[in-house]
């Protein structure tokens, strides 16, 4: 026993990750319950035979120092009758008052309704029905919060507003199968690991120089949704993010993209992915979540 305490001794805490110039330093303040709560930080991360999956979500330093909740959310399960992994990543709306809420939410409903269609004998693709009940399930929540039978579009808006990503992966014959949506500007990109190269899957956040303000979220419903199929293969990765990642990852191509290449390699543990994903640098200061999946190699 005392060799084990000596042994302890000499174990080092971890540093923030620093890049470039950091953020202020100070003590997170525990958030008001107010609009819904959630930890500041959750990591998760499993493997199927095919697949291993990470995930971290960690609050921003603008509502640690306002003591405002976490309003970012992801979640994911495993389809056990077809291996499929369900995922789901959501941001809510800083301008809604539930805006936790309405992302834990709609990852949940999200991932349940392509679960559902799994059950079914389908390939959960089905996107436009999932957003359907994300969207239903939305109004229902909100309802209950406002406490009323009936609300109309613009309150649940108000109250749980939010960006939405959500899929699936499946191991198939030439890789795995993947297949993606979006609402909002949440995004997802494949990390090539042998480049290393960002490739995003939806359209970036910029035009040129400009980056875009307005936000289109649930519970309203894009005429025609974002939608990506194609394929995983070995050497690479699938990153699903918030913009709380996806703003200083860019293109990828700066000290962000390098940090986050060269820890992705391979699968970390779920602990140290949070640890990365809560560094500190000026300006970023958003909640930050990641999602990422690996084909399995033997021995991997």
């Amino acid at each position: 026993m005392q060799r084990v305490q000596r042994q302890a001794g000499h174990i080092q805490p971890w540093r923030r990750v620093v890049i470039d110039i950091p953020g202020p330093e100070f003590e997170p303040a525990p958030p008001r319950l107010v609009g819904g709560t959630c930890p500041d930080s959750e990591c998760d991360g499993w493997s199927t035979p095919e697949l291993t999956l990470r995930s971290a979500s960690v609050r921003g330093e603008r509502h640690r120092y306002y003591r405002q909740p976490r309003q970012d959310a992801t979640c994911a399960v495993l389809h056990e009758g077809t291996g499929t992994v369900v995922f789901a990543v959501a941001d809510g709306l800083s301008s809604a008052t539930a805006a936790t809420v309405g992302a834990a939410e709609s990852c949940r409903s999200a991932v349940w309704a392509i679960h559902a269609q799994l059950d079914e004998g389908g390939p959960g693709h089905d996107f436009p029905a999932v957003v359907s009940y994300v969207v239903e399930t939305l109004r229902r929540q909100a309802a209950a919060l406002l406490q009323r039978e009936d609300p109309d579009l613009a309150q649940v808006e108000e109250l749980v507003a939010t960006t939405l990503v959500a899929g699936t992966a499946r191991s198939g014959p030439d890789g795995v199968e993947l297949a993606l949506f979006r609402v909002g500007d949440s995004g997802a990109w494949v990390l090539d690991l042998t480049r290393p190269w960002f490739h995003p899957l939806f359209a970036p956040k910029t035009e040129g120089d400009v980056v875009a303000s307005a936000v289109f979220a649930l519970p309203r419903v894009p005429r025609k949704l974002e939608q990506w199929f194609g394929k995983l293969v070995p050497g690479q990765a699938l990153l699903v993010g918030t913009d709380g990642f996806g703003d200083p990852l860019g293109d990828g191509g700066g000290q962000v993209g390098a940090l986050f290449a060269e820890h992705l390699a391979v699968p970390p543990s779920p602990m140290w992915l949070a640890h990365l994903l809560d560094f500190s640098r000026e300006t970023f200061d958003d909640d930050r979540t990641l999602l990422a999946l690996w084909p399995r190699s033997e021995g991997r």
